[in-house]
């Protein structure tokens, strides 16, 4: 597909999938007319890249853990550092917070819904 399409599908500017390329989180063939041609499988690769950088993780350590989100699954690790492996473990942290609270959240609204459509129901 190209690059337009890729960007419709995601909802990912033309600019933003050009970096993502530049960054080497996704990759592209280039057709004789010199167009970028991506496969279908990077809509679910730009989709997470987003949900990873909407995260806080910046685009160097989202390369090194990309692979670990392909199956099967090779992963590369040459750079883990320390400090990457520190930042990650913060990371997977904040998100399982979040994960609870909007799990709490979403608890907290259907109960609400179940109550006011019981009293509805009622009426």
């Amino acid at each position: 597909m190209r690059i337009g399409e890729l960007s419709e599908r995601t909802g990912t500017s033309r600019r933003l999938l050009r970096y993502y390329e530049e960054r080497g989180l996704i990759t592209s063939t280039r057709c004789a007319n010199g167009y970028r041609d991506y496969d279908e499988r990077l809509v679910d690769r730009v989709l997470q890249i987003r949900g990873l950088l909407d995260a806080g993780l910046p685009t160097r350590i989202i390369k090194q853990i990309l692979p670990c989100l392909d199956k099967p699954r090779v992963i590369y690790f040459p750079d883990a550092t320390p400090e990457m492996l520190a930042t990650l473990e913060q990371e997977r942290d904040r998100m399982s917070a979040r994960v609870a609270c909007l799990t709490r959240n979403r608890d907290a609204i259907s109960e609400y819904l179940d109550a006011v459509k019981e009293y509805n129901a009622q009426r």
